[in-house]
């Protein structure tokens, strides 16, 4: 499956929907845009997050892009009708907090779900919820300065500040484990979150299932691709990283670098780097 595919988060966090979207399309080329000089989204208003996802959209369709992926909860939740609207020729995915795919996995039917304020609130997610109503309970934590704190540790390496967020949060959400009245199984409702996996693991011990929604949308992706008839000729060897993968920072392009070359496999050695407005 090939195509050109166009990636955007307020930040880091999106890489980990990157991920996933690679696993599943490696002959597939991204652009991924951080519009980390206009974060964080989930703490900011419904204006400024509709401004910047049409403004980045606007960037990506420059390069052609054959689909867009809202990498970001937030954005997702306030701007992806409107961006569908404005441009109804190009497949637009977004990404929701698992709920769905955590439901299948609980036994104790309380689930924990860990987002930005704004996703949390967002009339979206509201739906979504409301869908799921008298199948579990669902624990709501909002989780101010989480992404910040983890889009600051790509460079610094230094975790304490996630370690004690992650603690926080957890710790006001209840008691977690596989007993009747327990949450075993925990949202990461934002794509940032994900990479403090290691983090949550250590405040709440190997039996609790986090999940998050990485698979899924690339799964949806590639359907997209496939719907616009976009070739697949055989069995191919994926492309050299290089040709792969450009990122594009609206602030620090190292704090992107550094984030990448943590967090992304088989990465350029050289990514390619352009300021964006």
């Amino acid at each position: 499956m090939t195509g050109l595919v166009g990636v955007f988060d307020s930040g880091i966090g999106g890489l980990s929907i990157l991920q996933a979207l690679r696993a599943e399309l490696p002959q597939s080329r991204f652009i991924y845009i951080a519009d980390s000089g206009h974060a964080p989204y989930g703490e900011r208003s419904d204006a400024h997050v509709m401004a910047r996802s049409r403004a980045i959209t606007a960037e990506l369709r420059k390069h052609q892009v054959q689909t867009i992926v809202i990498a970001c909860n937030t954005a997702t939740a306030v701007a992806i009708e409107q961006l569908r609207t404005d441009d109804p020729d190009l497949p637009i995915i977004g990404v929701e907090p698992a709920l769905k795919p955590a439901l299948a996995l609980s036994q104790t039917r309380r689930i924990g779900v860990m987002a930005t304020r704004s996703t949390l609130a967002s009339a979206k997610f509201k739906t979504l919820q409301a869908s799921l109503a008298g199948q579990a309970e669902f624990v709501l934590q909002p989780c101010d300065g989480l992404a910040d704190a983890i889009e600051r540790s790509a460079s610094s390496n230094d975790t304490a500040e996630i370690q004690a967020l992650c603690a926080k949060y957890t710790q006001a959400m209840g008691s977690f484990g596989t007993d009747s009245g327990q949450i075993d199984t925990l949202v990461l409702g934002c794509t940032h979150y994900p990479f403090a996996t290691q983090q949550l693991r250590e405040v709440l011990g190997p039996h609790v299932q986090l999940v998050s929604n990485g698979p899924a949308v690339a799964r949806q992706t590639r359907l997209k691709l496939l719907e616009r008839a976009l070739p697949a000729t055989g069995r191919q060897e994926p492309l050299p990283a290089a040709a792969q993968l450009m990122l594009i920072s609206t602030g620090n392009p190292q704090l992107l670098q550094a984030a990448a070359q943590r967090w992304l496999p088989r990465m350029p050695t050289e990514p390619n780097f352009i300021g964006v407005p």
